[in-house]
């Protein structure tokens, strides 16, 4: 199973090229001071998400909108957008802080991640955006 680390806070491993729709969501225990987990995985672990921020999971619970309201060819470009500017900013240092963008994220255009890893990947870009007064893709996003 390959596993792309992305900037302090999300993972996602990847290994397969679609998603089951037996889904499982965790959060982790309480007892974390720093951080809280969504974790999104399906029995065979063919695609596993896992995003760890401050905040995400009740943001995600409670501002989102919900699953099934955009289509996933959209949550897809999003994402490719998103991520493309995540990645050339990572690549400039000098110019964005490296405390927000630590590392490149690898999505890959032509892998199908399913509808969850996507509605999880363009939240997470919601919320990052959000909380840190940030525009990947020419404006800021109502959640």
């Amino acid at each position: 199973m390959k596993r792309i680390i992305i900037p302090l806070i999300l993972i996602i491993a990847l290994a397969s090229c679609h998603f089951d729709k037996n889904i499982t969501t965790k959060a982790k225990t309480p007892d974390t001071k720093k951080s809280d987990a969504v974790r999104i995985a399906n029995d065979s672990l063919e695609y596993e998400v896992i995003i760890m921020d401050s905040g995400f999971s009740t943001w995600l619970a409670g501002r989102a909108k919900p699953r099934g309201f955009y289509s996933e060819t959209y949550l897809e470009n999003k994402n490719q957008l998103y991520v493309s500017e995540w990645n050339s900013r990572v690549m400039q240092p000098q110019r964005y802080s490296r405390d927000l963008y630590e590392m490149q994220i690898s999505y890959d255009r032509n892998i199908h991640y399913g509808y969850e890893v996507n509605y999880l990947i363009y939240n997470y870009m919601v919320y990052f955006q959000i909380t840190n007064k940030q525009q990947l893709a020419g404006f800021v996003p109502s959640p």
